[in-house]
């Protein structure tokens, strides 16, 4: 039979299996909690998503409308339209532009928390912000933790929030969308622990897993929340398998494309060991790195380097520090994205492509030093 890459569910229900069953897979790869896996009677689930940027915008409105109904049934006199200008998002100073776009769809306001030296949040930062927001009449809802954030590749203290967003009755959801693919690793597994206190959570198979874009993996605890958020069904819709899968109702568009069986072929082309070699490789010759930068006194390393991820810095001026980036990115031998982490100008280098070997490394470094003494002898 053709197989179209966009379906309908109604259509090619087995493409709807398919993708319930790889998410299920890869759930188990990462020892998600049995709660968000679909199973033969699971309450949970997954989906595949577009990119983390959706899956967060959809978390959040599912969020929103579950805390709408909720005051709503304990408060019938309240409109809809009172209690959203009440609510109030939170995430890490550190996260994706995405998560405050989010707020910005969804029309509720987002609030950063402020990080620790380790660019975290912990606990108590978010239970500060919290009760003042409490106090002053908001209504907290939503909280999107971050495993792996993108300017340094750090992680929020989710055993800490996670205690905290089930006793307030927050949602929180987890964007790993980079980081989340080491977590089929036993030794990088730990990282993701708490994530039995969250509603959602969300990583991206095609930034590190050898998956084609696009293809972003999201489970939920309790998918009646995401479905009560999103189903509609007018007469056009209906059909004699209602209860059958429909991932219509996780996202926001109606139809969807196939992007489950590119996953099938990587599981079965690498196998579960293979993955995990191909992620231990790639942080082994980020710790090479890390260790040629050490190595040089001129240089620093500006954050734990815990993955693929490698910041680090001249020890000098912002100024200093862009100037080499721009030769670096003008030379056009390999390219780096700088960030800023505490008022400081970092240079990023990630490794990420599947044939990276250890004298690319080598090689980055020799070019990155080759142009540090030119930038050097300009400002003679």
């Amino acid at each position: 039979p053709s197989i179209y890459p966009y379906i309908h569910p109604y259509i090619y229900p087995a493409c709807t299996e398919l993708e319930t069953v790889m998410l299920d897979w890869l759930g188990k790869m990462l020892k998600l909690p049995e709660d968000f896996l679909a199973g033969t009677e699971g309450r949970g689930g997954g989906v595949i998503q577009g990119t983390a940027s959706e899956a967060t915008l959809i978390a959040l409105l599912a969020a929103r409308s579950k805390i709408v109904k909720l005051i709503q049934a304990d408060h019938p006199d309240r409109s809809e339209t009172d209690i959203i200008s009440k609510l109030v998002a939170y995430s890490s100073d550190q996260a994706h532009s995405s998560v405050e776009r989010a707020g910005l769809i969804g029309g509720v306001r987002m609030k950063k928390i402020p990080t620790d030296n380790k660019f975290s949040v912990r606990g108590d930062a978010l239970q500060k912000v919290l009760e003042e927001d409490r106090a002053a009449g908001l209504i907290p809802f939503f909280f999107c933790a971050t495993l792996g954030t993108t300017p340094s590749c750090a992680f929020d203290c989710v055993t800490e929030l996670g205690p905290i967003c089930n006793a307030e009755k927050i949602w929180m959801h987890i964007d790993a969308a980079y980081a989340g693919s080491a977590f089929i690793c036993p030794e990088f597994r730990p990282l993701l622990n708490g994530i039995e206190f969250a509603d959602s959570f969300n990583f991206n198979p095609h930034k590190w897993l050898l998956v084609n874009f696009d293809c972003s993996a999201m489970w939920v605890k309790k998918r009646s929340d995401i479905i009560g958020a999103f189903k509609m069904e007018p007469l056009y819709l209906k059909h004699d398998h209602q209860e059958s899968g429909n991932h219509s109702h996780w996202q926001i568009p109606l139809g969807r494309r196939f992007r489950s069986l590119k996953i099938w072929f990587v599981f079965r082309m690498y196998g579960l060991k293979g993955l995990q070699a191909y992620i231990r490789k790639h942080v082994g010759l980020a710790k090479d790195f890390e260790s040629l930068v050490r190595a040089d006194q001129r240089f620093e390393i500006s954050a734990d380097v815990v993955l693929g991820l490698v910041c680090f810095k001249l020890k000098g001026s912002n100024e200093l520090n862009e100037t080499l980036l721009k030769r670096i990115n003008n030379a056009r031998k390999i390219h780096l994205v700088p960030c800023q982490l505490a008022g400081k100008f970092v240079l990023r280098f990630a490794v990420c492509a599947r044939t990276t070997e250890s004298r690319h490394v080598q090689e980055a470094w020799c070019h990155i030093s080759h142009l540090f003494i030119s930038v050097e002898q300009a400002e003679r």
